[in-house]
């Protein structure tokens, strides 16, 4: 049996925060914790990430909700198409090694990464957003690629829900990431339906972690009412920059 210990606990509080301040990206520390802190087997540290990730994504949707930061349609067309992709890319997964979805997942960091260095630099000169008529067609292409990024590799895909959210759908900045929470939590169902059968989930250890990010992502869902975002997104940025990099040099025999 894998401790949970306080290592555990931090990193499942760390995740929960980066959720709620941040719309997206915390979900990407779910897998590496589980296997290189937690020391989970790859491919059942994937399927464990999501009912994870899910728990904790629809807790901030409640959250966003209330303050009138929830998109419905939007959200609902977005998350649909990436509901498909997720439960495709999850049946597809056991044809890849887990070497190989760790490499997919260390690349996507250091991309999630340069995404958040962008917002930061965006919100530095933000303003106002003028809501005009979305993209559909392109909006439904990115969605349905997050969605198999969710299933191959276990991650929420916030990071490029948000701006796909607010360059494609022109919806403002905080109800882009009150409606990528939602979107999370679609996606991740999905997902782990597509992992079922492939995997046993020890549920006893995932509620526990989960607990322990839903206290992290209300706290993270209040801190985004009194401070700006900006400096947390350059730290979070560069703290998935060094795991990634040393994700990929750990799997390179792979390449």
């Amino acid at each position: 049996a894998v401790s949970f210990g306080v290592l555990g606990l931090f990193f499942a509080a760390l995740i929960g925060l980066a959720l709620g301040t941040l719309g997206g990206g915390g979900s990407i520390l779910t897998v590496p914790v589980l296997v290189y802190v937690l020391g989970y087997d790859p491919k059942l540290a994937i399927a464990m990430s999501l009912p994870v990730v899910g728990t904790a994504a629809i807790t901030g949707v409640i959250s966003h909700w209330r303050a009138g930061n929830v998109r419905l349609q939007t959200a609902a067309m977005f998350g649909s198409v990436a509901m498909i992709g997720s439960y495709t890319g999850a049946r597809g997964s056991v044809l890849l090694s887990a070497r190989l979805q760790l490499l997919i997942l260390g690349s996507v960091m250091i991309a999630a990464a340069a995404s958040m260095l962008r917002s930061a630099l965006r919100d530095a000169t933000a303003t106002t957003v003028v809501e005009r008529a979305p993209h559909p067609g392109i909006m439904l292409s990115v969605g349905f690629a997050v969605g198999i990024l969710t299933g191959v590799i276990g991650i929420g895909g916030g990071f490029l829900i948000v701006p796909a959210l607010v360059i494609l759908g022109r919806v403002p900045m905080k109800a882009a990431v009150g409606s990528s929470l939602l979107v999370i939590a679609m996606n991740s169902a999905s997902g782990y339906l597509g992992h079922l059968g492939h995997q046993v989930i020890p549920w006893d250890f995932v509620v526990r972690f989960t607990a322990v990010a839903v206290v992290g992502i209300l706290g993270g869902t209040a801190i985004t009412r009194h401070v700006s975002t900006q400096q947390l997104k350059r730290a979070f940025a560069l703290l998935l920059v060094v795991i990634g990099v040393l994700i990929l040099w750990q799997n390179r025999a792979q390449l």
